[in-house]
């Protein structure tokens, strides 16, 4: 999904800018940049990380950057910060989201004539620089974000950094979050995950709202746009993208995760021995269940995290189902003989889970029973980078859907947990794990779970109504 950080402040940046960039790596894509600004110009630099830590490859750069503002990003594929010269100047920009209209956008581009794209990769046009061509059609930064997000078909967050300081623009409905970070010394940090402040001193001061722009420097903080009143959080960050540490619109990860564990177990009368959560972000939900249902947590499985990333990462099917089952080495001594519980974030294409189940078993376990945290995932998403699927026809669902020979014009029959569409389409993904049992939890539970009002929350890929 990407994240990234900005920062502003009297003395040199490039430290928090360095590791508060690096705070936003769990988000486990692709590439990393920084971009910094001095009296001599722009410093940039951008690697691939796909198979390195964000520290290891930037541990040389740091020394030769210096500057009092900058921004860095985890990118999913494309290379920021992009470097950009025009009418507004020379600015350094870096976005989060998707773009669904891009080849409209293009065409529109280039009947311009006049207009090319240099920063190409995969054969595509870098969609950061698309988003900059669009807010140079503007006389202001703030005009031309706002043009770039009305034309936009999908969500786009932006960081600038310009000689005015560093333009922070959440997306127009909310999607992906930015909030606001200060240190006692005055700077000011614009940042998609609030698990970069605490060590570096920073004070959440305020979450930015739906379309809201800012403008940061040295001296404060300048609101440009207002918020809007439509917010379409994705519901996904706090089930699996974010970081336990993290809060977004003040509800911290860990906590909506314990509670749909404990969701999970409310509805639940399976007899087990324990409970585990499926590294990493099962743990939380899993453990919200132990305490719930008064049934012992233990880690059957763990992760080796030395050398292997994550296993969502890679393009290749093959290649993420090796990195997944060797990363996670199972405990036989606690798995043998046992009927064991298993809360996941989710099961997106169900390819790896059946590997685990199926090594659950061969270590001696009696019974595996599954419980994701969150509902079936029936629709694709079409608003942030979600899944490095190819098609939506990837998904578990509809996998399952295909396998019934079900008619699959009306998708609202497999997102209702009471119709026996649901219950056909649950026991063929069941079935197809080799689990013991699979149930769902249910979106009225993940709504109370999360504690915000589901008109705010982005549902799509659940229940496949766009707002509320």
């Amino acid at each position: 999904m990407g994240g990234f950080f900005g920062v502003v402040s009297k003395a040199d940046c490039v430290g928090d800018l360095f590791f508060g960039t690096d705070y936003h790596s769990h988000l486990g894509t692709m590439r990393g940049g920084l971009a910094v600004l001095n009296a001599g110009g722009y410093t940039r630099f951008i690697h691939d990380i796909t198979n390195a830590q964000f520290r290891s490859k930037f541990d040389d750069d740091i020394g030769r950057m210096k500057g009092a503002s900058g921004i860095g990003v985890i990118s999913d594929y494309e290379d920021q910060p992009v470097l950009v010269g025009s009418h507004l100047g020379t600015y350094a920009i870096a976005t989060v989201g998707v773009i669904q209209n891009a080849e409209v956008l293009l065409e529109r581009a280039y009947k311009k004539r006049s207009i090319h794209f240099a920063e190409m990769a995969r054969n595509e046009v870098n969609p950061t620089e698309l988003v900059a061509t669009l807010i140079n059609e503007e006389d202001s930064f703030a005009a031309g974000i706002r043009h770039a997000q009305e034309a936009i078909e999908g969500s786009c967050s932006i960081l600038i950094l310009s000689k005015e300081g560093v333009y922070a623009a959440r997306d127009r409905y909310g999607r992906t979050p930015i909030v606001i970070g200060r240190k006692p010394d005055g700077s000011l940090a614009a940042a998609s995950e609030t698990c970069s402040f605490p060590n570096l001193d920073y004070e959440i001061d305020r979450y930015l709202g739906p379309g809201e722009i800012v403008l940061m420097r040295t001296d404060g903080i300048e609101t440009l746009q207002p918020p809007g009143e439509n917010m379409q959080i994705c519901s996904f960050l706090w089930v699996y993208y974010g970081y336990p540490s993290s809060s977004y619109e003040g509800i911290n990860v860990e906590d909506v995760r314990n509670r749909c564990g404990a969701a999970l177990a409310l509805h639940d009368e399976q007899e087990i021995d324990l409970v585990a959560g499926i590294p990493d972000s099962g743990t939380a939900h899993a453990i919200g269940y132990a305490i719930k249902a008064g049934v012992p947590y233990k880690r059957p499985f763990v992760k080796y995290t030395p050398t292997w990333p994550r296993s969502f990462m890679p393009q290749n099917q093959e290649i993420r189902d090796l990195v997944a089952r060797m990363k996670l080495i199972p405990i036989r001594e606690l798995i043998q003989g046992m009927r064991i519980l298993f809360c996941e974030d989710s099961i997106v294409r169900g390819t790896q889970l059946k590997d685990i189940v199926r090594r659950v078993f061969e270590a001696g376990a009696r019974e595996v029973h599954m419980r994701p945290a969150c509902p079936p995932l029936v629709y694709g998403c079409k608003y942030l980078n979600f899944s490095r699927s190819r098609s939506v026809l990837d998904l578990a669902t509809r996998t399952a859907i295909a396998d019934l020979g079900r008619d699959d014009t009306d998708l609202s029959k497999y997102a209702n947990p009471d119709s026996e569409e649901y219950a056909a389409m649950v026991e063929n993904i069941r079935s197809r794990l080799t689990l013991t049992t699979l149930r769902y939890q249910r979106l009225e539970d993940l709504v109370a779970s999360i504690g915000l009002p589901k008109k705010k929350l982005c549902t799509y890929c659940w229940d496949g109504r766009e707002g509320s």
